[in-house]
């Protein structure tokens, strides 16, 4: 469950931005992800096939572009910091006719108590989160020991000189789009303590990658 430690670690701040921001987006998030959305769609389909258990937590459902791969077995639980990614959230599984929680969350201050899920899944979501390896161990704390925590996620790129690019080009995309295009996510999951089990690079010259984790 949150804790007082857990709110103070909170950058408030930042943290609201980022509602505001995807607040602003949700209106037309889809249609401006259309064109790379047929790219996604094989990644998502992967992710979540992955997945293992009946309680999963799906981290910044926005407005359920994954519904459509959620295990037809499994009680998913999704959270979103936005409460107009939300509202398209509950639309869609309306639609498709699925039974799901869906609420308000923040994956830096997960509201949940410890090992309350089996797996942990987030798709294109660690690049938004202010204060990434908080929020990564906030998954490792409310998935059971043994857990799964899946990632799919963009990330700064291993080349010099197109990393240098990202690292350049970073402040403007987060003001326009909310996502930080050069986060070092694998080294991210690490820090927070879960065990990287693998890495899938799946295009770009490894900008996009699947990330399997467990805790411990």
């Amino acid at each position: 469950m949150i804790t007082t430690t857990m709110r103070n670690m909170i950058d408030e701040q930042a943290t609201a931005l980022t509602r505001e921001r995807y607040q602003r987006l949700s209106r037309f998030y889809d249609l401006m992800e259309g064109l790379a959305e047929s790219r996604y769609r094989p990644w998502r389909e992967k992710l979540w096939k992955l997945v293992n258990g009946s309680r999963v937590l799906e981290v910044g459902v926005g407005t359920g572009k994954n519904m459509p791969y959620w295990p037809k077995d499994a009680q998913v639980t999704g959270i979103d910091l936005t409460p107009g990614m939300l509202e398209r959230a509950k639309r869609r599984a309306k639609e498709l006719r699925l039974t799901a929680t869906l609420r308000l969350g923040d994956a830096q201050a997960l509201d949940f108590a410890d090992a309350s899920f089996d797996t942990a899944v987030a798709a294109f979501v660690f690049c938004s989160v202010p204060d990434p390896v908080l929020g990564l161990r906030e998954l490792k704390r409310v998935v059971r020991p043994g857990g799964q925590v899946l990632l799919l996620e963009h990330m700064r790129s291993a080349n010099p000189v197109l990393g240098a690019v990202m690292d350049a080009i970073n402040p403007l995309v987060v003001r326009m789009m909310g996502a930080n295009v050069n986060r070092r996510t694998v080294e991210n999951v690490r820090a927070s303590g879960l065990s990287v089990e693998t890495v899938e690079d799946l295009g770009m010259g490894g900008i996009f990658k699947l990330i399997a984790a467990r805790a411990g």
